[in-house]
């Protein structure tokens, strides 16, 4: 399976897809202060961010809340790949400045799901037909580059976590963490939220599908997916810990080499 090296280094060269979309909402809270803005522009002078860093590709895409098809929004991927079969991302509603952090997904190849236990897999989506239809993109880099990345992507899997509803105009993160997935077949997205998407990042999905014919089809595990099938999976807040009581035992955690 190639590397993401060369297609990370052009993403450095050409990268311009960011900072046309805006936020959803305000969050409540005070302006800075004019300490705390020099603070700010102390620690990025002189602290290190090297975890931030290897953040460096940004994809475009939309999820919905596992159990309502109609709850869809925009989500703005900003992508770390930490093995040649393992990625994490940050989401984010919008990429401009003020953008608040959304959630999070992890992303995994086929070698490493199928090693995953069968309830843990009705958590995970497959990415086949966001790479298909053309609705993932990469803004901003060359299209045979983006190609290239979405020819790795397209066998992957992702689990998507959203942590602050912002999309449901939601000012604080308040409520649950909630499961999202991916869509899997044309009519599912709504057509509005993908044209102004479309039209704000200056792509078309039209025709990322049509360069996007040549990738071949992966076989999709049957166990992803699972709301297909009505096996919903949802998280709640609850006065039952036992999860945390049993797993998480406050063990030190051994460091790796």
């Amino acid at each position: 399976m190639r590397t993401l090296v060369p297609i990370v280094s052009v993403v450095f060269i050409f990268a311009c897809g960011g900072n046309n979309t805006q936020t959803y909402v305000n969050e409540q809270g005070k302006d800075k202060t004019i300490k705390d803005k020099a603070l700010n522009t102390g620690a990025d002078i002189l602290q290190n961010k090297a975890p931030l860093s290897a953040f460096n590709v940004y994809l475009n895409g939309f999820h919905f809340y596992n159990g309502n098809m109609n709850a869809q929004m925009e989500a703005h991927h900003y992508v770390s790949q930490l093995n040649e079969d393992f990625y994490q991302a940050i989401i984010f509603d919008g990429n401009s400045k003020d953008s608040k952090i959304m959630g999070i997904e992890y992303i995994v190849t086929e070698k490493l799901f199928n090693i995953l236990p069968k309830e843990e897999k009705k958590l995970w989506h497959s990415h086949h037909y966001e790479v298909k239809s053309g609705t993932l993109v990469a803004p901003g880099i060359p299209e045979a580059v983006e190609k290239e990345l979405m020819e790795k992507l397209i066998s992957t899997y992702g689990k998507t976590i959203h942590t602050w509803h912002t999309d449901q105009q939601h000012t604080l993160p308040i409520g649950s963490p909630m499961l999202m997935m991916g869509f899997t077949r044309d009519g599912q997205l709504k057509n509005d939220l993908l044209q102004d998407r479309d039209h704000r990042l200056g792509v078309s999905s039209r025709e990322r599908k049509k360069q996007r014919s040549e990738i071949p089809f992966p076989t999709v595990d049957p166990m992803a997916n699972a709301w297909e099938k009505g096996e919903l999976r949802q998280f709640i807040v609850s006065d039952q810990v036992d999860s945390a009581q049993d797993k998480h035992q406050g063990l030190l955690p051994q460091r790796t080499k």
